[in-house]
């Protein structure tokens, strides 16, 4: 398997003035990489590019004549890293460019919608002889190889629960109005192979994390999307940890989220999030740690659990995004679309720094239980 005609070298960084997209290119120069930088304000795409000593291009995905004209050069983009959301709105146009062009697409998504998008264009990536590859950040690689992991320990798993608790940290712009944006789609589990709409904090539960036990409520996370093309798994819930006062919270904005159908409505909290969030700082992102957690569970009653501990959440997306574009350029992803954990395998994650894998715990079914007559 070769990659997609065009030097290894280059790859085109889409959405690089971003929070992620900036955190992404300097990781790959100082892996000695030199990425194309690419987005669709000249000034911030120039200055950036003039400080890294890359090549630039400007161009916006609404006319799809530049974006083709990008990515034929010269010189020839073999493979592009999408990192400008919201995706449900930027990832379409791009993996059209890319097919077309004959060029690889990997994207650091989270969104539902685009991963069931992406992952359903595996006929028409194998004819082009290229590689889909959503989700190459936070969102979804730990958990997802976690998920194949387990998988694989407890092959006739029915259900699938991960769970991920952050100990410091926050959230960048981008992610932020991303979030906005899917509103009022507040929840989503996976039940019978079926993605299904929930309310905010469908489901709460007490979950023992690497870190100590924590409450945790049900979130949209892409993995309701991925896990399932990764395992098989038909029944899939993602909690985030949250103190009980945040639940609480969560479930009273409930009854706000209808309102947030309204474009207005999402235009003007957007705003304000642009106004006033920037993302963790540098300090943060070297010292700050998630932790992870995954259960899968027979029809039986078997369970089998694990655990994986992480460098923050935006330092990782910007390591494992480098590291997923240079092995896809090397050739070891076949053509089509692909899950991170199908892509790599279970132990990717672990071969990224600072990622630790927990031990592998089995849990027996439970004997039954002989009751008396109550009567």
């Amino acid at each position: 398997m070769t990659a997609a005609a065009g030097a290894p070298g280059e790859w085109l960084l889409y959405g690089a003035t971003g929070y992620s997209g900036e955190l992404v290119a300097r990781e790959a120069v100082r892996r000695g990489l030199r990425p194309v930088l690419a987005g669709r304000d000249p000034a911030a795409v120039e200055r950036l590019a003039r400080q890294l000593g890359l090549a630039s291009r400007v161009f916006a995905l609404d006319d799809p004549e530049a974006v083709e004209r990008a990515l034929a050069g010269p010189p020839r983009i073999a493979a592009v890293l999408h990192c400008a959301g919201p995706f449900v709105h930027t990832s379409a146009p791009m993996v059209r460019a890319c097919l077309a062009a004959r060029s690889h697409y990997l994207d650091i998504t989270g969104e539902l919608a685009v991963f069931e998008a992406v992952l359903a264009a595996g006929p028409a990536a194998r004819e082009a002889g290229v590689v889909l590859l959503p989700g190459v950040g936070f969102d979804v690689v730990p958990s997802d190889c976690l998920a194949a992991r387990l998988a694989d320990a407890l092959v006739d798993a029915t259900e699938l629960d991960l769970a991920f608790a952050v100990d410091r940290g926050g959230y960048s712009r981008g992610t932020l109005k991303t979030m906005v944006e899917s509103l009022p789609q507040a929840g989503a589990v996976r039940r019978a192979g079926k993605i299904v709409p929930v309310p905010i904090a469908y489901d709460v539960r007490e979950i023992e994390f690497g870190c100590g036990k924590r409450w945790a409520m049900t979130i949209p996370w892409g993995d309701v999307a991925t896990a399932y093309h990764t395992t098989g798994i038909p029944n899939i819930r993602v909690y985030a940890a949250a103190p009980w006062r945040s639940v609480q919270r969560a479930r009273r904005f409930g009854a706000l989220v209808p309102l947030l159908a309204w474009w207005p409505a999402k235009r003007l909290l957007q705003a304000a999030i642009a106004r006033r969030v920037s993302g963790p700082p540098p300090e943060v992102r070297e010292t700050a740690r998630v932790h992870l957690w995954g259960e899968a569970r027979n029809a039986a009653g078997e369970r089998v659990t694990a655990t994986l501990e992480t460098p923050e959440g935006y330092r990782l997306t910007a390591e494992s995004a480098v590291e997923c574009v240079q092995r896809v350029l090397a050739g070891k992803v076949p053509p089509g679309s692909w899950t991170p954990g199908r892509a790599f395998g279970p132990h990717f994650a672990a071969e990224l720094p600072g990622v630790v894998e927990g031990e592998l715990r089995r849990s027996p079914a439970a004997a039954p239980t002989l009751r008396g007559d109550h009567r």
